[in-house]
């Protein structure tokens, strides 16, 4: 039996880097020997006001009460075969937690963004001087191995820690279906994003995108955005739907093009694409940003299209806007994608051996 502590920040399943980077294979995990616990720190009520502007003190309790909360998770760490940090242990620009949990048991830390940069919601940039992102090299450093989502983490990553390993971020292939194929000609195609709080400010950068698209196709596109904050977007009409895990992939599945724009900068270029690695995973033909990982995970034309200036963006969408056979082909090319290098029925089994091989259980 392997024993893990399991550090977060969001409670299970609601923070799309946990859910796919590590809650998705708990089941997998505890029917293999494993035994979790799960110690994280913004509740469900805590999510109502978190990222949301002002709640200053709220914020400041929420940060006391995390310490004490780590503390009792320190004292109880050498109970553990081994203790796997996503991210960070705390919001604070600290490295002292994952440094103790480092000599009471064995840390693995997770990443999957360049947060050794410092970015921080629109809701709480006034602590953002709380972040100290340079915290992230300590934790690596401290670490026992470290599971990065791509290679351009993992290069940071080997300048303070040589067991460094690419962990993409994966999905379920069984049980997804989507009737893509089967589909009417619909009067307007929907084009969708979908993303979370930290996330909204891409969709809205994308802006000349969307207007230069709906000045081009009119009627014949409807722009679908998911989240859980609806984005500052003005002179573009879309629709707006909330997201929520149970509703998810009912939304998902009915997006025709899937877009994920990004800018060009040293935070996206850590991004592991995964807003089009889910698209792709329902069959949904995408156009992504020729922007880091996604360079890798596209093929232009085949499984997919890059896009980086506008002209780039238009020419992509329009091919996709009207050709029904060509969004069918990619979207299954796309499909088979996941299913070959990002699968996570596959990654699990390759995590597990990692835990064992360091924990020297079998």
């Amino acid at each position: 039996m392997i024993k893990i502590l399991f550090i977060a920040v969001h409670r299970p399943f609601r923070s799309p880097s946990q859910r796919f980077r590590f809650d998705q294979f708990m089941d997998f995990f505890s029917a293999n020997a494993c035994e979790i616990t799960y110690s994280s720190l913004i509740s469900e009520a805590d999510d109502v006001w978190f990222y949301h502007s002002g709640h200053t003190f709220k914020k400041v309790l929420l940060m006391v009460k995390s310490i004490f909360k780590r503390m009792k998770d320190v004292r109880s760490a050498h109970n553990y075969d081994l203790v796997f940090v996503q991210r960070e242990a705390i919001m604070l620009g600290t490295s002292y937690f994952e440094r103790k949990f480092a000599k009471k048991s064995k840390l693995v830390f997770d990443f999957d963004d360049s947060i050794w940069l410092l970015d921080v919601s629109e809701a709480n940039k006034k602590f953002g001087w709380l972040k100290r992102p340079q915290k992230t090299a300590e934790i690596i450093g401290c670490s026992k191995v470290v599971f990065a989502g791509n290679e351009y983490l993992a290069n940071y990553a080997h300048t303070f820690n040589s067991n460094v390993l690419v962990v993409p971020t994966v999905l379920k292939t069984v049980n997804i279906k989507n009737d893509y194929a089967s589909k009417t000609d619909n009067l307007s195609l929907i084009i969708g994003w979908i993303g979370s709080t930290t996330t909204i400010k891409h969709i809205e950068w994308a802006l000349p995108i969307l207007k230069a698209c709906k000045d081009l196709f009119g009627n014949t596109i409807k722009f679908v955005i998911v989240s859980d904050k609806k984005p500052a977007i003005d002179d573009v009409e879309f629709e707006f739907l909330s997201w929520s895990h149970e509703v998810e992939h009912a939304l998902l599945t009915t997006m025709d093009i899937g877009i994920m724009p990004l800018p060009d900068d040293e935070w996206t270029r850590g991004k592991c694409g995964f807003k089009g690695l889910q698209c792709m995973s329902y069959g949904i033909p995408v156009v992504m940003s020729a922007v880091g990982v996604n360079n890798q995970i596209i093929q232009p034309g085949v499984n997919g299209f890059l896009a980086h200036e506008l002209p780039e963006w238009i020419d992509s969408l329009s091919k996709l806007v009207h050709d029904k056979t060509l969004r069918i082909q990619i979207g299954e090319k796309g499909k088979q994608t996941i299913q070959e290098l990002f699968s996570a029925e596959k990654w699990q089994e390759s995590i597990l051996d990692v835990f064992r091989q360091i924990t020297h259980k079998e």
